[in-house]
């Protein structure tokens, strides 16, 4: 059992991390993962955990979040008519494959390779986000075919390897092919519930060694309902903020946070 200083540590940076993934995806439309990710890996890293399978905890405790955040979105937009379900049923089968994919690929990889694909994969999110402009374009609408047939598992297998939802991939992805932003919003957290559901089905089951204390299989049980409870609390100021003032500045400004996150990433992955 571990002492009552350590888990009060634990908390502590728990609800941190928390409120800050729930203002940032509230004020700029980002999925917390991309931010849990890396925070929970160097939270449980000063609390003295490691081992060969942190990451992959920290991948499977991001998408357990995402459930819950994924399905309360994806309701909230369903209710304004915005979640194109055409798109949803037809990307489903290929996401969910490519999810199961990713679970039996993780488990098989280790901590500084896990690191090397966050951190690689962070540095394009980080572009689109600084550099990307809304009139990019790949095509007038979404793949059908054997392009989706390719598409479609890979958004579902690379959100795996770096533990988020639909909203990093799906959302460029989609308005790329001319989808309207809030209708992508809307569509990337269906992508999201396709995503974490099967993934963290398949991480429950896969046992990680020298884990953080209350692991269920590699998800953290603790990390899990704290970050729910405070994303609950913190996501509405971002919200407001986002109301407040011009985000797209903020985006930028993000996106250096990130490139230097995604960057050091792989320096621990380079064992530097």
């Amino acid at each position: 059992m571990p002492a009552a200083n350590e888990l009060l540590a634990m908390l502590i940076l728990l609800m941190a991390i928390g409120a800050f993934a729930g203002v940032v995806a509230g004020l700029l439309g980002v999925g917390g993962g991309i931010i849990l990710v890396p925070a929970f890996y160097y939270a449980f890293s000063a609390l003295g955990y490691g081992g060969p399978d942190l990451m992959q905890v920290c991948l499977a405790t991001s998408l357990a979040t995402i459930i819950v955040t994924s399905l309360r979105s994806v309701v909230a937009h369903n209710r304004k008519g915005a979640v194109n379900w055409a798109i949803l049923r037809g990307w489903a089968p290929g996401i969910v494959a490519g999810a199961i994919v990713g679970v039996l690929a993780v488990a098989h990889l280790r901590t500084p390779v896990l690191q090397a694909i966050f951190g690689t994969l962070a540095l394009v999110v980080a572009f689109y986000l600084g550099l990307g402009r809304a009139a990019w374009r790949l095509g007038p609408a979404m793949p059908t075919g054997a392009l989706r047939a390719v598409l479609s598992p890979l958004v579902g297998f690379l959100s795996v390897l770096m533990g988020i939802g639909g909203g990093s991939f799906g959302v460029p992805l989609m308005s790329l092919y001319g989808v309207p932003i809030h209708r992508a919003v809307a569509t990337a957290a269906g992508f999201g519930v396709l995503i974490a559901v099967p993934s963290v089905a398949g991480f429950v089951l896969t046992a990680a060694t020298a884990a953080p204390p209350w692991t269920l299989g590699s998800v953290n049980l603790p990390a899990f309902f704290v970050i729910i409870a405070m994303t609950l609390v913190s996501a509405p100021w971002g919200v407001r903020l986002a109301h407040a003032m011009d985000p797209g500045p903020l985006k930028k400004v993000f996106a250096a946070f990130l490139s230097v996150v995604a960057l050091n990433m792989l320096r621990k992955a380079a064992g530097w």
